[in-house]
């Protein structure tokens, strides 16, 4: 039975304001509500910054959800401080004024999202079907033929296409205090939005449920201690890219691309992107370098160009991972759920993506040694 905006604000009735003694609904308090399937999102608007409160309130609208509407339902509750709105409430009498309150400072709050995460990785493009999801998922296995403790996070809300090139479909289970339990396959916990809805179903979202589940995948989610967290972007520079380098602090870019100028165009614009929000990138791979046939593989055709990539690498200045041939069991080992990196060893493309691996870890330990760790970044909307 499909969720309404309804149910859930009569469940929130039920949460009390403990210095008012009435419920959040009543108060006004709740705002933004978007309810897709079993995924809410809202914000409750407060007075004043009020840690404590915050924590409480957000606690009492998940238990009240889960017990009055559905115990799975996927919540993402954020707070905004809206001193207008209160203002002349308290004027009457009828909200409390500031108050001694108990905070939380900014190092402690960073260090609760993916405290346990070294490194974060993001597999991005300027543009989409240049096989940035192919090189996510080979990246991510082939870090963990190392030994690594690696994770996939697939941001890409409108197109998931991690369940199939992992060959998983099951729906992850939840913690006791609602946290999603990552898959794991191939030696890597893994987590989609394709494995929490039906594969036949649009995602028909706005852009604050799209952020909402994005920020929730890395928030509530039991990822545990990892030595890389790779994040398959969606393509472009929008939403996702900046709900990410707002809420964890990557520890650099890898960009994808395709030979031709019509891509290249577009991945300059996402090294432009990474480097004004300061997220280091760490290089650039050129996938579908050539075509080589079945039946001749010493012939290399170059059907979208050459070496436009490592062109635009050096021009740019930033490092080439790598160059990753079009070959007809790439294409395969993604349909059938085992990346080509885990496969034949004496393909050209298993060895051009241990080598990327391999490269990407050099890149990290460098801009590890030499640069301060990347911070989130506070983008604020003049009006």
């Amino acid at each position: 039975m499909a969720i309404n905006k309804q149910q859930v604000r009569t469940a929130l009735t039920h949460v009390l304001h403990p210095e008012m003694n009435k419920d959040l609904v009543t108060l006004d308090m709740v705002e933004d509500l978007v309810v897709q399937d079993s995924f809410i999102t809202f914000t409750i608007d407060l007075p004043e910054k009020n840690t404590e409160l915050e924590h409480r309130l957000k606690e009492k609208c998940k238990e009240a959800i889960h017990k009055y509407v559905d115990q799975d339902a996927v919540l993402d509750i954020n707070t905004a401080v809206n001193i207008s709105k209160f203002r002349n409430n308290e004027d009457k009498g009828e909200f409390p004024g500031q108050g001694h309150r108990q905070q939380k400072n900014k190092q402690e709050e960073d260090e609760e999202i993916l405290s346990g995460v070294k490194n974060i990785i993001a597999v991005a493009s300027g543009k989409g079907g240049v096989g940035k999801s192919t090189v996510a998922v080979n990246l991510a296995c082939g870090l963990a033929r190392t030994g690594a403790k690696v994770g996939l996070l697939d941001t890409d809300i409108y197109g998931p296409s991690i369940p199939t090139m992992l060959d998983t479909h099951e729906r992850p289970n939840i913690t006791t205090d609602k946290k999603l339990i990552p898959m794991q396959k191939y030696g890597i916990r893994f987590l989609s939005m394709g494995l929490l809805v039906d594969p036949d179903q649009a995602m028909i979202w706005r852009g604050p449920m799209v952020t909402s589940a994005v920020k929730q995948f890395m928030q509530e989610v039991e990822w545990g201690e990892l030595d890389y967290l790779v994040l398959d972007l969606p393509p472009g520079t929008g939403d996702i890219q900046l709900t990410l380098v707002q809420t964890v602090p990557l520890t650099g870019a890898v960009i994808v691309s395709t030979p031709q100028d019509v891509a290249l165009d577009d991945a300059r614009k996402g090294v432009a992107m990474f480097k004004k929000v300061n997220v280091p990138v760490l290089g650039m791979v050129e996938n579908m370098a050539y075509f080589i046939p079945d039946d001749m593989p010493d012939k290399k055709y170059y059907i979208f160009g050459k070496h436009g990539a490592r062109n635009l690498a050096d021009k740019i200045g930033t490092n080439f991972l790598g160059e990753i041939p079009l070959e007809q069991k790439v294409r395969e080992s993604g349909d059938e759920g085992k990346p080509i990196v885990l496969g034949d060893m004496d393909t050209k493309s298993a060895q051009a993506f241990v080598e990327l691996s391999n490269n990407v870890i050099q890149q990290l330990a460098i801009r590890n040694q030499q640069e301060a760790p990347t911070e989130k970044i506070d983008i604020k909307i003049k009006p």
